[in-house]
């Protein structure tokens, strides 16, 4: 071991905003507060799932044909500059959404991540599964500031009777942190910017952010020339850790260059409270999508809506609510009402996969990165089916999925074996999710 030598830990550059440090050597006096290592230039992979509530116009949702030779139906038409993009699957089903009695849409939601059959109550004694989105938090959350990110449209508290004895903790949450513990989402986009991005200077200029960035560099250039003075001072053992730490240092500058994710992480204006609707949705995915691409958090859900949701889309012509058309019982004019809201719907999906797939990342894009789970809590929502499910992922999952088709399965899959196979692609050891979850579904790979 070589002898003591007093160096500070923090004899470091403190750029605005970021602290740059020697990794901690034998020759440092024990016991001194140090900062983290400097972060290492990877891939993350991320996971959204985003859920609309109400079901589907399924013959209009459904494509014609198989493999990469697939029509999308007049629904999804929205999402065609975006077809090479998603992989879309038909003859996957939810069996635990089956409620007991009436309250499909409390039981299809509740389940809807958690792939559980859940106790029905309108009580304290809720009963569900953990959700697989935060089985993912709980795998890779420490990498990033939030483990996970819940956002939605529609608010409301998690007490009382919200379908058919069933607690509204069902309808409003699609993120189970445990069999009792519901995520709350976040519905006001003014404060998921506040907790996302408190400390951030929002009104910094391109000209600011780009001379910001070079000085980043600049401290890059200066923190390796410092360590690299240290190296006749070191013994062996703390040798071979600044060799680690100079390496790490090469990844960030690496990763500042092909990335620029020091410039990204600047999310522009404090947004303002929604004017309608569609501004409400597409604040939101702005913030999802930031969220991702300066790496706050890398596990996401949005809730479209409630589940059962009444909304009246009148920016579409409609003076009835959503819930009410779904219960269409064949009528043609509510059919194709309710067809109108899909559309819309689908259009925010391609704004959500137009945002991702514009921001570049080493070999490819934020897309390319991520698993993006789109369905609803039901097929039909006139017949509540909970079998035969709207149901597509979009990106490539960092390459554990091979997007640009159809797959039409004959063996009944359910949501349980997607979780389990999306979990493991995620690297995680799982050999079952839910309460059907056995078998990883089949061909997502390709």
């Amino acid at each position: 071991m070589s002898p003591k030598t007093n160096l500070s830990r923090r004899a470091f550059l403190r750029g605005t905003g970021t602290v740059m440090a020697l990794p901690f050597l034998e020759c440092m006096w024990p016991g001194f507060a140090y900062a983290d290592e400097p972060p290492v230039a990877t891939l993350p992979h991320r996971f959204l799932a985003f859920y609309v509530p109400n079901g589907m116009v399924m013959p209009a949702w459904t494509p014609e044909g198989t493999g990469t030779d697939f029509t999308l139906g007049s629904v999804m038409a929205p999402l065609l500059p975006y077809k090479n993009d998603i992989l879309v699957l038909t003859g996957v089903n939810n069996p635990p959404a089956v409620p007991d009695g009436a309250g499909d849409h409390a039981a299809g939601t509740a389940s809807f991540l958690t792939a559980t059959h859940v106790f029905k109550t309108e009580g304290a004694n809720i009963q569900n599964g953990i959700s697989v989105d935060q089985m993912l938090a709980n795998h890779i959350g420490n990498q990033t500031s939030f483990p996970s990110l819940e956002l939605g449209t529609e608010g409301g508290g998690g007490t009382g009777d919200c379908d058919s004895g069933y607690s509204c903790s069902y309808t409003r949450n699609i993120s189970w942190a445990g069999p009792q513990t519901p995520v709350p989402k976040e519905v006001n986009p003014a404060a998921v910017f506040d907790r996302l991005f408190a400390g951030y200077d929002s009104q910094m200029t391109e000209e600011q952010i780009a001379r910001r960035r070079l000085f980043k560099l600049s401290i890059v250039d200066f923190v390796r020339e410092d360590a690299q003075r240290l190296n006749d001072r070191l013994g062996h053992t703390d040798r071979m850790k600044l060799d680690e730490y100079l390496t790490g240092i090469n990844e960030l500058e690496k990763r500042i260059n092909e990335i620029g994710s020091e410039q990204d992480c600047y999310p522009g204006p404090r947004p303002s409270l929604p004017s309608d609707v569609t501004h409400h949705v597409r604040t939101m995915i702005d913030l999802l999508v930031l969220a991702f691409q300066c790496d706050r958090t890398r596990v996401a859900s949005f809730m479209f809506g409630n589940a059962g949701s009444d909304r009246v889309y009148s920016h579409l012509g409609l003076a009835e609510g959503h819930h009410y058309l779904s219960h269409h019982e064949g009528s043609a004019d509510k059919i194709a009402k309710l067809e109108l809201i899909n559309i819309w719907e689908m259009e925010q999906v391609a704004y959500l996969l137009e945002r991702m797939s514009s921001i570049a990342e080493p070999d490819g894009s934020l897309l390319d990165h991520s698993t993006v789970l789109f369905s609803s809590e039901c097929a039909d929502g006139n017949s509540h089916s909970h079998y035969d499910m709207p149901l597509l992922l979009a990106g490539s999952g960092r390459g554990t999925i091979s997007p640009g088709r159809h797959i039409e399965y004959t063996n009944d899959p359910t949501y349980g074996d997607l979780y389990l196979r999306i979990l493991q692609n995620f690297g995680m050891d799982v050999s079952s999710f839910g309460d059907d979850g056995t078998t990883p579904i089949s061909g997502l790979d390709g």
